[in-house]
């Protein structure tokens, strides 16, 4: 390669370099250019945003100034009319202030006239009183004592023959008032008076099932006379066998039982503790629904649940020859007739009259009469003191002080006086014999009382675990020996004390 050549490409190199140079600078202005544009127009495109969003803040700005303004107008407008009523207002009171002051000086004026008047009055009465007391020579007192001295002595003898006269006429008619309202009440009211009995009689349908309920060597009729507490006689009626026992719920579990038994076949001690077990519970729905349909028939609400179960338990009570609790829906309509007619408290009278022999259906249970259980029943239950009050002197044991509790007494005694109840017997029998089971389950370790044939026989079931062999004997010599004490009656009492100890085992 020559020299020549080398210079020409050298100066060839120099001369693309600088090419390249002048291009790339070119290259760079045109880019800086057209970004200074793009820039120029964003910046642009930003203040024309900005002018939009000032003019839009002042176009605002402006809007809330004018409402503002028209606010305020609307305040001040409103203030001033407020301000031209209480102008107007205080221009009234002013004048209403100013006729009141003219009022008030004319009555001054007038008490004034009047007080002198009274004064001159009084003078003139105090001046003829003076002159009288010269004349007779008596103060007043002694005038007037004087006077009505006279006239009582002068008119004595018409004065007592009058005073008579209208003592027999208001004696007449309030007897004549009395006999027509009781009248009128007792028609009102019609209810039945059969008397129940202390035995029930159950219906068999062959008589080859009395083998079965008595059992091989009487187990099934012992079994079924020790869980219910009743006596079974198995006599030659045809078709039927009779349960005895003083306590009519006592009697039902055990009827119940029987027919159920009949019915199922299956006549064996165990079955028949079954059955009673069942039965029993279904007796306590019973009581409870007998409870409700009582209250609802006689029209009273609002009584509590448990209040309503002690009511219900009356079915099974009786007393006077009559169901306790019909006698009590008697009383309560009893009541409530003679309580309208009066004008008395008709809704006291009424609950009053469905609760007024309440103690009886726990009077077995609780010592003391069944008024005064029934006092203490309701005011555990929060009834009111003059419902209370009704049932505490229904029997006179505490004495009636309103009118609605006398109201309550002579509807009771209307409805234990009507036609075929046995007064006395049967109530002094349930009892005695209630009074014979409270003794034996007073004594430690009794579970429960049985007694049966009529009185003449006391069953007494104790816990074995607190009862052995040897305290069993002692306990049923002080039962009789406290039966002897506190009772009277004729004839013997057994007293038969049961222990039974049951151990089960299960066999996998």
């Amino acid at each position: 390669m020559n020299l020549i050549t080398l210079v020409f490409l050298v100066f060839g190199a120099i001369v693309g370099s600088l090419s390249g140079y002048f291009f790339k600078s070119a290259q760079i202005k045109e880019t800086e250019r057209q970004n200074r544009e793009k820039l120029e127009k964003e910046v642009k495109r930003a203040k024309e945003e900005a002018d939009k969003i000032v003019v839009s803040a002042r176009d605002e700005a402006m809007k809330a100034e004018e409402e503002a303004k028209k606010l305020e107008r609307e305040k001040r407008r409103k203030l001033q009319e407020m301000e031209q009523r209480l102008v107007k207002k205080e221009e009234v009171l002013d004048s209403k202030s100013e006729k009141a002051e003219k009022i008030k000086e004319e009555l001054e004026k007038q008490m004034e006239s009047l007080k002198g008047k009274r004064e001159e009055t009084e003078k003139v009465i105090k001046q003829q009183e003076e002159k009288l007391q010269e004349i007779a020579s008596l103060d007043k007192e002694q005038a007037k004592k004087l006077l009505l001295d006279k006239v009582e002595e002068e008119s004595k003898d018409e004065l007592i023959a009058y005073a008579k006269k209208l003592e027999d006429e208001v004696k007449s008619e309030a007897d004549v008032k009395a006999k027509q309202i009781l009248v009128d009440a007792i028609q009102r009211y019609a209810s039945e008076t059969a008397v129940e009995s202390t035995t029930t009689i159950v219906d068999l349908p062959s008589d080859d099932l009395k083998g079965r309920i008595i059992g091989r060597e009487g187990r099934n009729i012992n079994a079924f006379e020790t869980v219910t507490g009743v006596d079974v006689i198995v006599d030659d009626t045809p078709g039927s066998i009779v349960i005895s026992g003083f306590d009519p719920i006592r009697r039902y579990v055990a009827k119940v039982t029987l027919e159920r038994l009949v019915e199922d076949g299956r006549i064996h001690p165990a079955r028949i503790e079954e059955t009673v077990a069942q039965v029993r519970e279904e007796v306590n729905v019973l009581i409870k629904e007998l409870g409700e349909k009582a209250a609802f028939e006689v029209g009273v609400a609002g009584l509590p649940p448990n209040l309503v179960k002690i009511l219900g338990r009356l079915k099974f009570r009786i007393a006077y020859g009559q169901n306790v609790l019909k006698h009590s829906m008697e009383v309560a309509f009893l009541a409530a007739e003679l309580a309208g007619m009066v004008g008395a408290n008709v809704d006291i009278c009424k609950k009053a009259g469905l609760l007024h022999d309440i103690g009886k259906a726990v009077d077995h249970e609780v010592q003391g009469k069944h008024a005064i259980i029934g006092r203490d029943i309701l005011k555990k239950f929060g009834m009111s003191d003059e419902l209370v009050h009704c049932v505490e002197a229904n029997e006179g044991d505490v004495e009636a002080k309103s009118l609605e509790a006398k109201i309550v007494q002579v509807a009771n005694l209307i409805s234990v006086s009507r036609p075929g109840a046995d007064r006395e017997n049967l109530e002094n029998y349930v009892k005695r014999l209630s009074e014979i089971e409270r003794i034996a389950t007073s004594f430690e370790g009794v579970e429960r009382a049985f007694a049966v044939q009529a009185g003449r026989q006391l069953r007494a079931f104790v816990v074995p675990k607190v009862v052995d062999d040897l305290k069993a004997i002692k306990l049923a010599n002080q039962i009789a020996r406290k039966i002897e004490s506190d009772l009277q009656y004729t004839g013997k009492i057994k007293v038969d004390v049961v222990r039974e100890l049951r151990v089960e085992a299960l066999a996998e």
